[in-house]
């Protein structure tokens, strides 16, 4: 039997959303606002690659967008948190923090990727048109990569997400906020860092930054395939730092403080955020040749005629 329209209409009414939480919202949001910024400031930079001073802060368009989209995590890692700890979790607070997410971690990051390549691929001569256009169509092929595999891995940790925090131990892909930590350090790394180590003019400074700016499609196809994977990430704050933890969760995150004090805070983080991606990998390579090894091994042994004893 069909409903009717009067029906219909009294059902949507009554899952009308009547009551939100608004600080935890007002986060999330500015999540979004970081993300924005992120977005205007790369797309000042392909008009005026210039040095510019904020604050007293003297550093490029480029490396200013990678700092919106670091500034996003902070406030992706508040909003949550505050959630939790006013018992005020939500569906809506989920699914606008995903919506703000995508803005942040998933289009920022992929526009810093095109327009930065893009700027680079402008300052060298190609002889061939036709390779300059293959080289054009592979970094928007990467960005657009990035920007669909951010959006499958949101959408896919909406469906799979529970409110429990006892539940949010692991990650199975890529966070995109991690993924998006991946690329904005390799730029934040170029635009500040490598020129206190090298000279600008010198032939290993060249050499560096070409393999840099090159790889970076490349590594951002590689982060967007991360992203939809099954390979499992840690949460580090409720697997290494809430609650009481063996040893050597300690002396792993002394190490942490301790490459962070001793290095630059640039150089810190492409440590942290590429070793984080490498990490994942890693173990599961590791995990997927032990099961196979053990496998082996407890295979029953086979006989001179064929059967198994």
């Amino acid at each position: 039997m069909r409903r009717s329209r009067k029906e219909l209409f009294g059902k949507m009414k009554r899952q009308r959303l009547k009551y939100i939480t608004i600080l935890p919202s007002l986060v999330t949001i500015l999540n979004a606002v970081f993300g924005f910024a992120a977005i205007a400031l790369t797309a000042r930079g392909t008009l005026e690659f210039t040095t510019v001073t904020y604050y007293r802060l003297k550093t490029t368009y480029f490396a200013w967008a990678a700092y919106m989209i670091f500034f996003a995590m902070i406030a992706d890692m508040l909003d949550g948190r505050l959630a939790r700890m006013s018992h005020s979790t939500s569906s809506f607070g989920g699914q606008l923090d995903s919506l703000c997410d995508m803005v942040s971690f998933g289009i920022a990051p992929a526009f810093l990727v095109l327009k930065i390549s893009q700027l680079k691929l402008a300052t060298i001569t190609i002889v061939h048109p036709a390779l300059y256009s293959f080289f054009n169509r592979f970094i928007w092929l990467a960005a657009a990569t990035y920007i669909a595999c951010a959006a499958i891995r949101l959408a896919r940790f909406n469906v799979e997400n529970e409110e429990d925090e006892t539940a949010h131990m692991a990650f199975f892909g890529l966070p995109t906020p991690a993924a998006a930590g991946v690329v904005t350090s390799i730029v934040l790394f170029h635009q500040q860092t490598l020129h206190d180590f090298l000279d600008v003019g010198s032939y290993w400074f060249g050499v560096i930054e070409n393999v840099m700016f090159f790889s970076l499609p490349f590594i951002a196809i590689g982060i967007a395939l991360l992203m939809i994977s099954r390979v499992r990430y840690p949460h580090i704050v409720n697997q290494y730092v809430k609650g009481k933890k063996p040893f050597s969760h300690l002396i792993k995150t002394i190490f942490v403080i301790g490459l962070i004090w001793g290095s630059t805070i640039q150089t810190a983080l492409l440590v942290i955020f590429v070793g984080f991606a490498l990490w994942g990998v890693v173990r599961a390579i590791y995990r997927g040749l032990t099961r196979k090894r053990q496998l082996v091994d407890e295979s029953p042994p086979i006989t001179e005629s064929g059967q198994t004893a």
